[in-house]
């Protein structure tokens, strides 16, 4: 039985190009500190291109954690965070949930490199910037927090920052 954190291919097209745009955001904070550090980039294009129907699910589902690895290239948290939403951007293939990840590390990275907003300025902008298929879909997916079956189980993005991030969103849809 497939996890409800999945959504139908046709979903995870049409919220990978949301987080992408979200991810795409913040990608200045990593590359300001890795600017040869192609990986994040590349997530974000790569979730733009399943988005359009030009990449497979199988293929991006083997190449979903590069980009988090970029992590590794940078000091700053609040590059660290904007790698992570571009790897769950990019994760967006396999599973939906991802989306809601890509949002709320995106999120995080904009209140780390600016504390006085919290973050709160990019979580309006996230809203905004959802069509009414994103948001359909996004609602489709379980609370953060009540099932274990995905990236909106029980584990880091429940937590924290992240876990208000991904819920102020999930209240607003």
């Amino acid at each position: 039985m497939a996890s409800p954190q999945s959504l139908s291919e046709h979903d995870r097209r049409e919220v990978a190009a949301w987080a992408a745009d979200c991810a795409e955001r913040v990608l200045p904070l990593f590359e300001a500190e890795a600017p040869d550090d192609e990986r994040s980039r590349d997530a974000i294009a790569r979730a733009r291109a399943f988005a359009l129907g030009e990449l497979d699910v199988a293929g991006e589902i083997r190449r979903r954690f590069v980009a988090s690895r970029a992590s590794h290239s940078v000091s700053s948290p609040a590059a660290k965070a904007a790698a992570w939403a571009a790897g769950q951007a990019a994760a967006v293939a396999h599973m939906g949930a991802h989306a809601l990840g890509a949002a709320g590390y995106s999120a995080k990275a904009a209140a780390l490199a600016a504390p006085d907003d919290g973050g709160s300025n990019e979580i309006a902008w996230q809203l905004e910037h959802m069509t009414e298929p994103v948001r359909s879909a996004l609602r489709l997916l379980p609370l953060l927090g009540t099932d274990t079956s995905g990236p909106l189980g029980a584990g880091l993005l429940a937590s924290g920052i992240l876990g208000e991030n991904i819920r102020a969103i999930q209240a607003a849809l």
